[in-house]
Formats: structure tokens, sequence, C-alpha cells
């Protein structure tokens, strides 16, 4: 296996939505994982499974869930998920309903999934994830029989590029990486931040689309009100 330079790598990434018919194979598969078991994990705690769909009804099942076609049509989906059940019989003891447990779950998930993306990439393949499958996460969850203390985070779908999307721009260094202290807020340079990036969707898809609006359309209403009692349900995030 030939790879990329992990910078290169990271610096050129964009999502990818349309996937060729060409199969990933074992030897590329196992080493994604093997990028995956080798993430940063709090206090070792490992506590990460991923769950690999092949059945066609079952990635159909997800598709539905998430609205997104994809699902079905890549070369391999994964989904991530938060995973105490081991820890819990392996130590009955575990106080696993802390907030704190549920945050390090999350980010060691996100960690992981962005480990298998990166190798993915530096491979040939492309991919995008999947978060709106939380807004059916009970469904997603007994599609793939998951037991108590485990939450499907986020899946992500792989495979050989059929599409050359450009990079789509991120805020400046200047917007997101500040020195010892918190600044002053800039409106003028997020209204520049926002031009650009309309100027990239009028290029891309010929729609009136700024940061501004991806702000309104994702937070001006409840956001998956439905996640906090399905933790609770499993066994996590109840104080």
């Amino acid at each position: 296996m030939h790879s990329k330079p992990a910078l290169d790598t990271i610096l050129s990434h964009r999502s990818i939505r349309k996937f060729t018919s060409q199969p990933i194979s074992d030897e590329i598969f196992s080493a994604l994982i093997d990028a995956g078991r080798q993430a940063s994990t709090s206090n070792h705690l490992q506590c990460v499974s991923i769950i690999r769909i092949t059945d066609k009804a079952l990635r159909e099942g997800i598709r539905d869930a998430s609205g997104m076609r994809y699902v079905a049509e890549c070369a391999e989906f994964l989904l991530f998920c938060i995973d105490f059940q081991k820890h819990k019989r392996l130590n009955p003891e575990s106080q696993l309903d802390w907030t704190e447990v549920s945050l390090i779950g999350a980010v060691d998930t996100g960690i992981m999934a962005q480990n298998v993306l990166i190798a993915a990439e530096s491979l040939g393949l492309g991919g995008v994830y999947i978060g709106a499958l939380r807004n059916q996460i009970e469904q997603v969850a007994e599609l793939v029989g998951l037991p108590e203390y485990c939450v499907p985070l986020v899946g992500l779908c792989l495979g050989y590029p059929d599409q050359d999307p450009p990079l789509k721009p991120r805020l400046p260094q200047s917007l997101m990486c500040y020195e010892n202290r918190y600044p002053e807020w800039d409106a003028q340079a997020f209204a520049d931040y926002d031009q650009q990036l309309t100027a990239y969707y009028q290029k891309r898809s010929g729609i009136e689309f700024s940061w501004q609006d991806t702000l309104k359309k994702t937070l001006n209403e409840p956001v998956r009100p439905q996640i906090l009692p399905f933790f609770q349900k499993q066994g996590l995030l109840k104080r």
C-alpha cells in the first residue's frame, strides 16, 4: 500500500458523496481499522466500537433513518459507537451515568473516526460522515442491536471517489486560533468569511447560502431533543 503524507492528506480533505463501484480490499480495510485502534483515548479506556454494516437491509434502514442515500451506495459503511458496555461487564462498579463519561466517549469516538478517515484519504479513498443518523438514534441502535451503555454517534461512508469537489473554505486562523486570551468580537472579519463561503456555494451549486444561513438552519430550533432521553435510557448522562 502506498499512502500520501499525513499533512498533505489532511489539508486536501473534501467530503465525498459519490463513489465508484470499486470495492475496498481486505488489506486496506484492515489497515483502516488499525488506524482507528491506534487513536488517542482518554485514560486508555478505549470506549469506542465500530460496527461494519455489510447487510443490505441494514444499510437501507440506516439510509432511511438518516435520509442520506449514499449510506446504501458507498463501498463500506462504518458506525462509530460510544461503548461502555464492556467496561460495565468487566467492572460492575463503574459509575457511567456521569456527564464526563459521555464526554469522554464522544471525544474518543470523534478522534477514532477522524483517524479512520484520514487513513482512508491517504490511500486514495474518500468519505463523508453521517451525523444525521442521530435524527433517529433509537431506531439505528435497535437496527444494530446496541446494548445498554452504547450509543451510535456517527457513521462514515467510504469508497473510491466518483467526484472531485473543491475545498470548502474554513474559518481563517485569525478567527479560530487565539493566543492566551479570547479576543474581542470582529464583525468585519466574520462578514468577510461569510462572503467567501457564499461565493463558494454560488460557484459549486449556484445557490445563495452563507455561513450565517448555516447557523440559522442548524441552531435556530431545537437540536435533536431526543438525544438526552436516549442517552439516559442507555444508562448515561444522568448527572
